[in-house]
This record gives C-alpha cells, sequence and structure tokens, in this order.
C-alpha cells in the first residue's frame, strides 16, 4: 500500500516537473511568436513597397505599338 502511495506520489512529481517544463516552452514559444510577427509586419511593409515601384515602373514603360524590331 505504502508503494502504491509512492509510485503515485512519484507520478505526480513528474507531471508538476512536465507541467512546469511545458509552461516555459509555452511562453518562450508566445515570446518568439511576437517577434516573428513583428518581422512578418515588417516585411509585408517592405513587400507592398517593393510592388509599388515595380507597378511604377511598369506603368513608365510606354505601350507596345505591336511592330517588333530585331
Amino acid at each position: 500500500m505504502i508503494s502504491e502511495f509512492k509510485d503515485l506520489s512519484d507520478k505526480i512529481d513528474r507531471l508538476a516537473e512536465l507541467t512546469t517544463s511545458l509552461r516555459r516552452e509555452n511562453a518562450q514559444l508566445r515570446q518568439s511568436n511576437a517577434l516573428l510577427a513583428s518581422e512578418n509586419a515588417v516585411f509585408m511593409e517592405r513587400l507592398a513597397e517593393a510592388q509599388q515601384r515595380v507597378e511604377a515602373l511598369l506603368a513608365s514603360i510606354p505601350a507596345d505599338d505591336g511592330e517588333t524590331t530585331l
């Protein structure tokens, strides 16, 4: 009977350690996720700016009249 309580106590201790470890890992992942979201916003802004520059460049190219010269 005492050994059963000891086994149960050991399992509870392992569960508590695992819970603490998972909470720590979860906090680290949340922090990493926040950093990645911030980086993503910067990259999306840069992508939008690049798209605007390409569109402006395409708009400045004269229209093709259908004739090609080689």
